[in-house]
Order: structure tokens, then C-alpha cells, then sequence
């Protein structure tokens, strides 16, 4: 017996019934050898610990565009929390860890430059055709390993894709890292709003803070107990009826005095002109693109796709870069 089929054996001993076992993944599109020591799942987080569209967020906006600070939240230490979050959770309801932290790392891998704000103009100029969580699921299984993809389970890519609050992962473990999605961007939000001095905390209403915490620890530890003991034993990973209803309300004042507050968002406006100018830029002439971009075209792919996987893509410093290098006279010398 081999390692990873002794873990297998353990999973069936240890984790609940309504957990995903990794010997009864639906499998990859493109069928592979087993690996002797991981199972699918952990191959999975693998793979997208060591892409390239994983290094990228780091440099990728959260909230705050080019913060003059190192301690702000990036694309990449969100997706860290997110992780911590939903393993948290995933344990304590023996749910499968390895499957909830390999959807969690490979959530945002299709975010924009400059956060949501990227998203938006990305969407306008393609016709309302581009949102991050679909172009996370085409990242691993078309862009990453030039054109091969990762080759994920689908598991994995169905919660990647379902991660957002409208959407419903087919697994518990896609549905630990929707609820840990949000329950990290809205308190780390926070943090970085009160580092920022957008927000102070005695502002944030009495009546959510009363319920859920007044720290960011506080609410964090009330939220994490909610989520595990509500979904204990049951075949769905949910929140209770009065927590959920304060998160939702806590949201909704982040929405109103955080997302569209003009300091936060100051740099926003010069953001969706240069990505709109960028993507007019490539969609002008293809040839512009890099070479990988071009052959995706000359393999039958819509230039229009093509040009918003590139952008989206860029990291914020990438984009500033190739924008002043285009359109930035340089200095003249003989």
C-alpha cells in the first residue's frame, strides 16, 4: 500500500460522512498517473502554490490602490487568510482540509490589477463579459503551463468558481471557503480602513458591533464559532440566522462608508482609464500581444478574451509599466 493510499484510508476513518474523499473525486479532464505519496487534493494545492498567477498577487490590489505602507492587504495575503480561515472551519467539522485549502488558494488566481475596480472596466469593455471567479477557473484550465492549464479535479474548480456570495459549491468544503471569503475581506477590510484612518471602530454601528464583536479579533472568533457549530453534523456549511444577518448588515456599511469612499477610492478613476486605454491598445493590434497571446488567437480563441486574460493578468506595478512604456515619452539621449 502506498502512502497516499494510506491517507486515503485514513480520510474514510477520520473525516465525516458529508466530507469529500479524495479517492471519490470526480477526477481531472485529462486522466494521470497517481501520485505514490499525495492524494488529488493535495496535488491540487500543489500546483497552484507553485503557479505563476499565484507569485502574481502579491502584487495585486485588495482594496487600497498603492498604499504607502507595507502592512495593507494584498490580493495575496487575503487569499493566505482565507486559507487559515476556512481550514479552521473545514477541521473542526472534519471536513476535508487539503480540498478546502487547495479551493482557497485558487480563488482569486483570476483577479484583476487594482482590485474590483479592474473587474468592472474589464467586464464594461468586453461587453459585461468577465468576472474574476470564471476567469480564476479559466487560469488553471487554460492559461496556466502555456495552454495546458493545471489539470485540476473538478472538486476544486467547481469551488473556485462557486466562491462568491451568489453562487452555491456543489462541495462543504467550497462552501467553508465561500463563507471564510467573506468573513476575512470584511474584518481585514476593516483593519486596513482604521490603519488608513478612513474608518475608526467606535464608528461602526453599535448594533453589529454588539453582536459580533467590537475588534477585529472578536468578530472574527465569533463568526468562526458561529459557522462551526450552526453547520455540526449537517450536510451544508452555513451561519446562523441572526450572525448572518449582522455580517450582512456589517457588509453593507463597508459597501456604503468603505468601497466607495472617495479617499480610499481616489485612485480608482485614473485605474479604469488606463486599463480601458491598455485593452484598446492590445485589441488595436494583436500583434501587440505576447507571443503565447497571439498563438491563442491563431488557435481559434476571441481576441477579445484574449486581451482581457492578458491584462487581467498584469499585476498593479506591471500595468503602471507597460502603460508608461507605451504612451510615456522617454528621455532623449544620443
Amino acid at each position: 500500500m502506498t502512502i497516499r493510499e494510506e491517507q486515503e484510508l485514513q480520510e474514510h476513518q477520520i473525516l465525516s460522512p458529508y466530507a469529500s474523499f479524495s479517492d471519490q473525486s470526480r477526477g481531472r479532464d485529462r486522466q494521470e498517473e497517481q501520485c505514490d505519496l499525495r492524494t488529488v487534493y493535495q496535488r491540487d494545492r500543489d500546483r497552484i502554490l507553485h503557479c505563476k498567477s499565484f507569485r502574481r498577487l502579491k502584487h495585486k490590489t485588495q482594496v487600497f490602490l498603492s498604499p504607502g505602507d507595507d502592512h495593507y492587504r494584498t490580493r495575496l495575503t487575503h487569499t493566505l487568510e482565507v486559507a487559515q480561515i476556512a481550514r479552521t472551519i473545514a477541521r473542526s467539522l472534519r471536513l476535508n482540509e487539503d480540498l478546502t485549502e487547495a479551493i482557497a488558494l485558487g480563488h482569486d488566481l483570476g483577479h484583476t490589477p487594482f482590485g474590483h475596480v479592474g473587474e468592472r472596466t474589464l467586464a464594461s469593455c468586453a461587453g459585461n463579459n468577465f468576472s474574476h471567479n470564471v476567469q480564476s477557473v479559466r487560469v488553471v484550465e487554460r492559461l496556466e503551463n502555456r495552454g495546458e492549464g493545471l489539470n485540476l479535479t473538478w472538486e476544486v474548480r467547481d469551488g473556485i468558481l462557486n466562491h462568491k456570495t451568489s453562487c452555491t459549491p456543489h462541495t462543504l468544503e467550497g462552501q467553508c471557503v465561500r463563507l471564510a471569503d467573506k468573513i476575512a475581506y470584511v474584518n481585514h477590510d476593516i483593519d486596513d480602513a482604521i490603519r488608513g484612518n478612513i474608518l475608526k471602530e467606535e464608528d461602526l454601528p453599535g448594533n453589529i458591533t454588539d453582536i459580533l464583536g467590537k475588534t477585529t479579533r472578536t468578530r472574527l472568533n465569533c463568526l468562526i464559532h458561529d459557522v462551526i457549530k450552526t453547520s455540526m453534523g449537517k450536510d451544508q456549511v452555513s451561519m446562523s440566522p441572526d450572525i448572518g444577518d449582522a455580517l450582512g448588515k456589517l457588509r453593507k456599511y463597508m459597501f456604503t462608508y468603505l468601497y466607495t469612499n472617495p479617499i480610499a477610492k481616489s485612485e480608482e478613476i485614473k485605474a479604469d482609464k488606463m486599463l480601458r486605454i491598455l485593452y484598446e491598445y492590445f485589441s488595436e493590434d494583436a500583434s501587440r500581444l505576447t507571443n503565447e497571446c497571439v498563438e491563442m488567437i491563431y488557435m481559434g480563441e476571441d481576441p477579445k478574451t484574449v486581451v482581457c486574460d492578458y491584462i487581467a493578468g498584469m499585476t498593479d506595478n506591471y500595468a503602471i509599466e507597460m502603460f508608461k512604456s507605451i504612451y510615456i515619452p522617454k528621455s532623449w539621449k544620443v
